[in-house]
């Protein structure tokens, strides 16, 4: 907002795709007038320029960049630039909810192992497999981050952050003591992460994908996994009833119902 005055929140994991298209088409435009410096400057064709390596080659003659920059400066080229970009292809109706709201889809795939103690209902995350779409990454190590961390507080939302109101509507878990966000005593021992990279067929920014909220939704994998652990208990002839979030109580009152429903 500081610099480009209608743009938009980067709400929906539209930061990277809007910001970074932004930036690219003001590169591309200060790009458009170097080149055309540079034909007239050295007396050499568009075919014959190229920029990369931290130098500027013109035909037959490279220099550093830096040293190019310079002397577009001296001659008055403007070497700023305002970029826009909005995300192309998307329509929506709500009167009739029918349209095209999304540009593209992330996919991933979680596998969890936990450990339920039938005596209390307490369990554990004993390990974590992801594999996660993230088109061509602009950087793994971030990406990396971003889907460890969405999946824990996908894995929160699942199992420990209960609300609770009073008989008056008032909401009680309004903090730390009572509504339980996930620690770092929660992460699970093994936790493998993988990114799966297949360029984007939508031109985003060098082919990416988000990866800021999607990983949430893999944070069911550990319901999944707890469910299937009480349904265990009967071979898996019944299916347990264990409401979000499965909290210690929940999980243990399913545990004794499913074994009455077992006898």
């Amino acid at each position: 907002t500081d610099k480009v005055p209608n743009t938009s929140p980067t709400a929906a994991s539209s930061g990277t795709d809007l910001n970074g298209k932004a930036a690219q088409d003001a590169c591309q435009k200060i790009r458009e007038r170097l080149v055309e410096f540079a034909i007239e400057h050295y007396s050499v064709g568009a075919e014959d320029i190229s920029f990369h390596d931290n130098e500027v080659h013109l035909g037959e003659r490279q220099m550093p960049f830096e040293g190019f920059i310079q002397a577009a400066y001296l001659n008055r080229i403007s070497l700023s630039s305002s970029g826009f970009y909005s995300t192309p292809e998307i329509h929506y109706d709500r009167e009739t909810a029918s349209g095209r709201p999304f540009y593209y889809f992330a996919c991933g795939a979680s596998v969890s192992e936990v450990t339920v103690d039938t005596l209390t209902g307490e369990y554990k995350v004993d390990r974590v497999d992801i594999l996660h779409d993230v088109g061509h990454s602009l950087n793994p190590a971030i990406d990396q981050g971003q889907i460890e961390g969405g999946f824990i507080q996908g894995m929160g939302w699942m199992t420990t952050e209960e609300l609770v109101w009073d008989d008056r509507g008032r909401l009680i878990s309004n903090n730390p003591a009572t509504y339980k966000i996930p620690t770092i005593e929660d992460i699970p021992p093994v936790f493998n992460v993988e990114l799966f990279q297949q360029a984007n067929p939508k031109h985003t920014i060098y082919h990416s994908k988000a990866v800021g909220e999607p990983p949430f939704m893999l944070g069911m994998s550990v319901w999944c996994a707890i469910r299937d652990a009480v349904s265990s208990l009967t071979d898996y002839r019944v299916n347990p009833e264990i409401d979000v979030p499965a909290t210690p109580e929940k999980v243990l009152k399913a545990v004794t119902s499913i074994k009455r429903a077992a006898l």
